[in-house]
């Protein structure tokens, strides 16, 4: 990694041809490697995917992995997509064929160029917000900031022309962390990892990829596996798991951790680092707890004794936002930022597309865009937004399930939703999951209905929603029984409530004629 030209002549195979896949193959093209990118999908299912890949040096191997593409395969890269788990993976490895994938090509490029500081943002949930946050917060302070790695572009491809000092600020997946470790990933990993690390907490998902809950925490651990000593690390004192590795914990009451998690997983050599005091730790609480460095004192949001701002001040909506803003003071609070910079983007920041999003209001309604909740424990954060009994609140859940527990969003939508409606593939389960547990708990169910598509869904809730309604959609599953991603998915929502709109306008133009 310390030459431009260190792929010189490789040959590099990379399975997926998302923005992941792309733009790690403008990375080894770059570095004068062959480079084969091959994806399960059919060159007639990818459509418009393929676009970019028109003008690349590229061989397209599309609608299967054969075998022959590890044929003097000298490296395999792995888009988020790909589990490890696959045969081709597995004989790759079997054949001491190296791992990698762009965010750990990132980090190593980012170490070989001296560039830097490099924050890596991981955790279940609030990754995406926290991650804009820091980037905003340290632009605000001054800084020359490049965001990215699971939101929006991968940077790797994008690297050769950042400076020294610039900050790199990662959104990193517990797929992208997967093959973080020495035995199977490429070059030496053990001391790549970013300069601040932030775990933000640790809750069941994307069960239907991990094998289980034991692995799935062990991919989010092997970010703190990477980090060199001297690393700042980030944790949150009100998750069960990460409380559980801030040292010095005195008085703190831990959060309760679910009977069926696995302990042994904190039995890493991190433990041991962390012991040994070899890492910064900070942390970050909603209560009112002195020994974090980002807390919630009385109405202010505080870091270090300093006001950021009052909570009323927030434009975010939500407890969980609240968590959010504090991570993110903490992480750029280690970096040297300002409070005041914090306090300026904590009073201004919107939110990010797709999440909490009000797209319109009309006819009584506003409708809102949550699609990026792909997960129970998302939808329910939605739904402690809204008091029971204050609007009509019509919730719009479904896609593809994750193989996660239901059981604390049927009781929330019990108690909060009016009426809810299910869809695509994974919405006739939701929908039996909260009917099942009004009926264990002998409650009230709210009204349900099931349809197949999301557009059905609009349509329904146009026609049950009135003055002082909520459409909301924040579906609890991934996007991917009928979406290529939770974006598009979102995009479809703003575009057929925008045609609601102005169906309604066009009614009441025609009214008004007459």
């Amino acid at each position: 990694m310390n030459s431009k030209h260190s792929f010189a002549e490789m040959k590099i195979v990379i399975l997926g041809t998302g923005r992941q896949g792309l733009a790690l193959a403008r990375f080894f093209l770059s570095r004068g490697a062959q480079v084969t990118a091959s994806d399960m999908a059919s060159e007639e299912k990818l459509g418009s995917q393929l676009d970019p890949w028109s003008d690349l040096p590229v061989e397209l191997v599309l609608g299967g992995h054969p075998t022959q593409l590890l044929d003097n395969c000298d490296l395999l890269c792995l888009s988020g997509g790909v589990p490890p788990q696959i045969p081709l993976v597995q004989t790759a490895i079997e054949r001491g064929i190296p791992l990698t994938n762009d965010m750990l090509l990132t980090l190593q490029s980012a170490r070989s160029r001296g560039l830097g500081p490099v924050i890596a943002i991981t955790g279940s949930s609030g990754k995406t917000t926290t991650t804009t946050l820091v980037g905003k917060m340290l632009a605000e302070g001054g800084r020359t900031v490049h965001v990215g790695g699971n939101i929006g572009t991968p940077l790797l491809d994008q690297m050769d022309d950042f400076n020294p000092g610039d900050c790199i600020v990662l959104e990193l997946s517990s797929f992208q962390l997967e093959i973080l470790d020495a035995g199977v990933a490429y070059g030496k990993v053990d001391a790549i990892g970013p300069d601040v690390a932030a775990l933000l907490n640790v809750t069941p998902n994307h069960l239907d990829r991990h094998p289980s809950m034991a692995a799935y925490t062990a991919a989010k651990l092997n970010l703190i596996e990477s980090l060199p000593p001297g690393a700042t690390l980030v944790l949150s004192a009100d998750d069960a798991l990460t409380a559980r590795l801030i040292p010095d914990k005195g008085e703190r009451a831990m959060p309760p951790l679910p009977q069926e998690w696995d302990l042994d997983v904190l039995s890493g050599q991190f433990c041991a680092k962390l012991a040994a005091g070899q890492f910064d730790i900070r942390s970050f609480s909603l209560h009112d707890d002195p020994s974090v460095d980002a807390r919630l004192h009385g109405d202010n949001l505080t870091y270090a004794g300093q006001v950021i701002c009052r909570r009323d001040e927030v434009e975010l909506r939500g407890e969980h936002n609240l968590s959010n803003i504090l991570a993110a003071a903490t992480i750029v609070g280690a970096l040297g930022t300002e409070v005041s910079a914090m306090g300026r983007v904590a009073r201004t920041f919107k939110g990010v597309a797709h999440r909490l999003e009000v797209v319109a209001t009309f006819n009584g309604i506003t409708w809102i865009n949550d699609s990026m909740a792909s997960s129970p424990e998302r939808t329910v954060a939605a739904l402690r937004i809204f008091e029971p009994g204050k609007q009509t609140l019509i919730l719009l859940v479904g896609g593809k399930d994750k193989h996660l527990p239901w059981q604390v969003f049927a009781d929330e939508a019990i108690e909060r939703v009016n009426m809810l409606i299910g869809f695509g593939e994974a919405g006739p389960m939701i929908v039996n999951a909260v009917q099942e547990q009004a009926r264990l708990n002998h409650l009230a169910a709210p009204n349900c209905a099931v349809v197949q598509r999301l557009d059905e869904a609009i349509d329904l809730s146009a026609r049950v929603g009135g003055t002082n309604s909520v459409v909301l959609l924040s579906p609890g599953g991934t996007s991917f029984d009928a979406y290529p991603n939770f974006e598009v998915r979102g995009e479809h929502f703003r575009v057929l409530v925008a045609q609601h709109e102005q169906n309604a306008v066009n009614r009441h133009d025609h009214t008004s004629v007459h």
